[in-house]
């Protein structure tokens, strides 16, 4: 049960806002001591009915009311949403902020004095706990900042420590990733179909495919490329397979996938 996290308050009662409540509560946190603040009523009724917590149309009664205040809207509105909270984020506040693109140091400048920051980026795994996220401080981030963060996020899957220039990266790679998985997976049943499979039957045996294989991974240790290595028969059906990959450009293509969406990450920092 994560301990020391105080009351938090989530700006945005969205889907990435709703897994981190739903690994909160499933932690051990009270219900009386998360709060989400939602401009969308059906959403705001929605989310209150599910985890009968405190649910506000107000986001400065959120910030008053808690001492870690997550932000988690579209990064096209951050500044509005800031602008407004101005002078509410004192030091006694420390915010956590998950929007794509956005530098600890723009929202500080935002919020004038010396708020309190810690920049992170989760991805949508982390609706079923399987979450990987990437977490760095601001610079007038206290002393514990980081580690509570980590704690939250901790509660939805794997937790990793950046430096602010590597967030661009990370949102490209685990961000943006799971959109190029289910690109795969799709892809994988397709072939399936291709060759005669249902199209139920090639979806379950491409999602489990994918998915053992990340576990194989996780758990052995040992590099991707010597786990393919052993599934390639000299002359058998997978370098047959990974020579027709290579010959389309797979790896390629998930490279420039990573690129052009640190890019945009990048894109949407400097807007």
């Amino acid at each position: 049960m994560p301990k020391g996290l105080g009351k938090i308050g989530f700006i945005g009662g969205g889907n990435m806002a709703e897994a981190l409540v739903r690994g909160l509560l499933a932690g051990g946190v009270a219900v009386g001591d998360i709060v989400v603040s939602e401009p969308n009523r059906q959403r705001r009724e929605l989310v209150s009915e599910t985890y009968a917590i405190t649910v506000l149309e107000d986001n400065r009664r959120l910030v008053e009311d808690c001492t870690t205040v997550v932000l988690a809207v579209k990064p096209q509105i951050a500044k509005t949403v800031l602008s407004d909270l101005c002078g509410s984020l004192t030091a006694s506040k420390l915010l956590v902020s998950i929007l794509a693109g956005v530098t600890t140091e723009a929202i500080e400048s935002l919020l004038k004095g010396e708020p309190r920051v810690v920049r992170a980026m989760p991805n949508t795994p982390a609706l079923v706990s399987a979450g990987a996220t990437a977490v760095c401080s601001g610079r007038y981030a206290a002393k514990g900042d980081l580690a509570l963060a980590r704690k939250i996020f901790e509660t939805v899957g794997v937790v990793v420590e950046v430096g602010e220039g590597q967030m661009d990266a990370v949102t490209g790679l685990s961000g943006s990733g799971p959109a190029y998985v289910y690109t795969i997976i799709e892809a994988l049943a397709a072939g399936g179909v291709q060759e005669g499979l249902t199209a139920d039957l090639a979806r379950v045996l491409a999602t489990q495919t994918v998915l053992g294989a990340a576990q194989l991974v996780d758990s052995s240790g040992e590099h991707p490329a010597l786990l393919r290595d052993k599934v390639c028969s000299p002359g058998g059906t997978t370098i047959a397979g990974i020579g027709a990959l290579e010959d389309h450009g797979l790896r390629a293509a998930l490279m420039a996938a990573v690129t052009a969406a640190t890019r945009r990450s990048r894109e949407l920092g400097k807007s």
